[in-house]
């Protein structure tokens, strides 16, 4: 097997597992379960956020662990992200160590800025989406990326993480972001799957030598209701996909993946079901079969152009 399938070389010369658990919406007790389940299956990457609320339960079974000797904590890469409401310059190093102490960790792997724009922190650090009497976001009034992104250099030199990165950000503030950077964002986290390739963003990227992160790679399909769009496809049913699984005899799922990892982008399916975590890390095996020239990644985004968001 391409072993660029299963890791990816950051430009900062450290190595990224290519596929992890993503935790977004998924409950304290729920979390534990799929940590287990995931540790157990061999993933290596786990993927959370302060906004999540699940720190506090991703580091008790990290902890359960690496205290049983089951993993090293040298084997983990660990993933997390600092709050809107975090983004003063000021409160950067404060928040890394809150996450720090949840997770029972001395040291991150990745911290990633989750957005790039900074709301209000209004003293409570629970409040992580202040809202306006209208109820929308209360953004800040200023918007100060690059001292954000200064803060976030400083906890490399201190140690807290050992590379740095960001979500969610476009092709323009990636590039503001590179040219003053001393530590460059060795990736960006965006949302990315068959329907949204994001073919700008990754070229763009690749340019900076910044990998993608894919989170919602199968297409989200737990995702709430509100946040549908009216009529959306679903990925894991749509034809092709389902085709190509039955020719292979894999599921949607393993297609899905293998689309965006032959691509060197790397992928955080979210599950909180064991059998589903344990089925994604299976791709591993779908990456080691030859397919027919017409199912390979660069020619599957054509026959579903007219569901593409590009």
């Amino acid at each position: 097997m391409n072993s660029s399938f299963t890791a990816v070389k950051l430009n900062n010369g450290k190595t990224m597992p290519s596929i992890g658990l993503g935790t977004w919406q998924s409950p304290k007790e729920e979390v534990k379960t799929a940590v287990r389940a995931a540790l157990d299956a061999g993933y290596r990457h786990i993927d959370t956020a302060y906004n999540y609320m699940n720190e506090d339960a991703i580091g008790e079974v990290l902890q359960e662990y690496i205290k049983s000797g089951k993993v090293k904590r040298e084997e983990l890469f660990i993933v997390t992200k600092l709050p809107m409401i975090h983004m003063e310059p000021k409160l950067v190093k404060r928040s890394i160590e809150m996450s720090l102490k949840k997770l029972q960790l001395s040291y991150l792997d990745l911290y990633l800025v989750h957005f790039p724009v900074p709301l209000v922190y209004e003293g409570d650090d629970e409040k992580v989406f202040p809202v306006t009497e209208a109820g929308g976001w209360k953004a800040a009034e200023k918007t100060d990326l690059i001292g954000t992104w200064k803060a976030m250099e400083e906890l490399v030199d201190l140690g807290l993480t050992k590379s740095i990165g960001v979500s969610n950000f476009s092709i323009s503030q990636i590039e503001r972001i590179c040219k003053i950077a001393k530590h460059k964002p060795v990736t960006n986290q965006v949302e990315c799957h068959v329907y949204w390739p994001q073919k700008e963003l990754f070229d763009a990227c690749k340019k900076q030598g910044v990998t993608i992160t894919a989170y919602a790679p199968i297409g989200s399909p737990g995702r709430p209701e509100r946040l549908k769009g009216k009529d959306e496809p679903v990925a894991l049913e749509d034809p092709v996909i389902t085709k190509i699984a039955k020719k292979y005899k894999k599921s949607p799922a393993h297609v899905l993946l293998r689309n965006l990892l032959q691509r060197g982008i790397i992928v955080i399916p979210k599950s909180v079901t064991p059998d589903r975590i344990r089925s994604n890390i299976q791709v591993k095996i779908f990456l080691e079969v030859l397919l027919d020239s017409e199912d390979e990644p660069t020619a599957i985004p054509s026959h579903l152009l007219q569901l593409s968001k590009t």
